[in-house]
């Protein structure tokens, strides 16, 4: 794609394709919620690019931001969009609100509408640079939901179009606007363990090798647009990728979009997880916007963990943080003077005290523990009809209003959110090392301050540093050396 810095650009710009006029659209004139006007300084119209279950999911966040209207939508499969759509229709009518939310195919196509502030993007991981980068174009402000990026070169470029456009992004890392994962970072970094000298941050299994059998495109999906850059041959449909659901009556997807666990297609429980743990673990150790300086992968010369070196010492291993749990996700920071551990919902400290009881939360539970509380939650499941997918339930923890209004207060005032671009693409690159290192099965050596491998060349040419777009599409901001 060719690189346009200008605002407004539209999708004929983008693509050299014909675009939508913007006459067939009408501007929402009246903005009220709960039969009380918002003025126009207080509004905040937000777009959805990517309407999955995580969409779903961050919209009823953003329904609880005061002064925030939804006014279109966008995904390549028309049911998705069908159905997001009529969630936002019922929300707009309890509000008092006009009952309109326009869709989408191309999301060029909603950047065009000059009614709309700021978008979310929850596409898939390889989707998300160009979806940004082409917002910021357009003057839009970007929910962007995390990991930042699929490769290191698109989270630099996602960094530059944000910070040369003036606009505000905020990284779905909803962590960060959690009271028990502040707190975590708060101790680290008064000391109250002391000098920090290892890290245990349990994110999960790399993505392994696509392995589908190829299926049948359904009429509902745009396969070739849902592939968008990505130009590996071996990729192809299976409703695992992208998982189908049904209206009328609904039926929701039954599981997570299995992209994320190929490699070819994303960067497994590395970077789904990463971006949440190694993101708090950076952040405890002022290492936001840097990183660690060497990658060890496992296996490598008998190493038990993915390892990861900073370089003022401290020492950071993807390993179980629980000893009675090996799978939890979750951090422990160990210090001369004790130990923290973090997860969702709980804080632990070798020093109770020094952890207030409404942070504390429960420790997670053992296996045997965990695996019955899983068969109660089937069973309750299976008895009212409802889904369950892989990583995880789908639960309240995803619904994140302090971070959704921690980003519209950021849209308003133009400062900067809780977790920038400049965080979400450091995080990303790291993620994105540790799967470098693990693929070339040997070491790799990072320079956070000149955000190169040195002399490797082997590192430099893997595809998770930069890989070359499938036609027509390019990577503005970005050129590789």
């Amino acid at each position: 794609m060719k690189e346009n810095t200008k605002k407004g650009v539209s999708r004929r710009e983008f693509l050299g394709l014909s675009a939508l006029g913007l006459a067939s659209l009408t501007i929402l004139p009246s903005w009220a919620v709960d039969g009380v006007k918002i003025a126009p300084s207080d509004r905040v119209v937000l777009g959805f690019i990517g309407l999955g279950q995580q969409a779903l999911s961050d919209f009823r966040g953003f329904a609880g931001c005061p002064g925030v209207q939804v006014a279109a939508c966008c995904d390549v499969d028309t049911m998705k969009t069908e159905r997001f759509r009529r969630r936002i229709a019922e929300w707009q009518k309890t509000k008092g609100m006009n009952e309109r939310c326009d869709k989408y195919e191309f999301y060029e196509d909603l950047l065009d509408r000059k009614d709309i502030d700021a978008v979310e993007v929850a596409t898939p991981d390889h989707w998300h640079a160009l979806a940004t980068i082409h917002a910021c174009q357009s003057g839009k402000d970007v929910y962007c939901q995390k990991p930042l990026a699929y490769t290191i070169a698109e989270g630099l470029a996602m960094v530059r179009a944000v910070r040369e456009n003036n606009r505000v992004l905020q990284v779905g890392s909803q962590q960060r606007s959690s009271k028990e994962f502040q707190k975590a970072i708060e101790l680290v970094q008064t000391g109250a363990i002391g000098h920090i000298e290892k890290i245990y941050a349990r994110v999960g299994e790399p993505p392994t090798p696509l392995s589908l059998p190829e299926m049948p495109v359904p009429a509902n999906l745009n396969f070739n647009q849902w592939m968008g850059p990505l130009n590996d041959p071996k990729i192809h449909y299976h409703p695992d990728l992208c998982p189908p659901i049904s209206l009328d009556p609904e039926e929701n997807e039954k599981l997570w979009g299995a992209w994320r666990w190929y490699q070819e297609t994303g960067n497994g429980y590395t970077a789904d997880w990463g971006a949440h743990m190694f993101d708090i673990a950076q952040a405890a150790i002022g290492m936001d916007g840097s990183g660690p300086v060497e990658f060890i992968p496992k296996g490598y010369n008998g190493t038990e963990y993915a390892t990861m070196k900073y370089a003022n010492g401290i020492v950071m291993t993807e390993q179980p943080y629980l000893e009675h749990n090996d799978t939890a996700q979750g951090i422990k920071f160990i210090g001369d003077a004790g130990w923290i551990e973090v997860a969702r919902g709980y804080l632990g400290c070798s020093d109770p005290s020094k952890v207030p009881a409404e942070v504390a939360g429960t420790r997670p539970l053992s296996k045997e523990e965990q695996q019955k509380r899983w068969e109660e939650m089937r069973k309750k499941m299976a008895a009212e009809g409802g889904q369950r997918r892989r990583g995880g339930m789908a639960g309240s923890y995803e619904t994140s209003a302090p971070h959704m209004q921690d980003f519209i207060d950021s849209v308003r005032s133009r400062k900067d959110p809780i977790a920038p671009v400049e965080v979400g693409c450091s995080t990303n690159t790291l993620c994105c090392l540790v799967n470098i290192a693990r693929e070339l099965k040997r070491p790799v050596k990072w320079n956070p301050a000149t955000l190169s491998f040195g002399d490797d060349k082997e590192a430099e040419n893997h595809r998770l540093y930069w890989y070359k777009y499938r036609n027509p599409y390019s990577l503005p901001y970005f050129s590789k050396r």
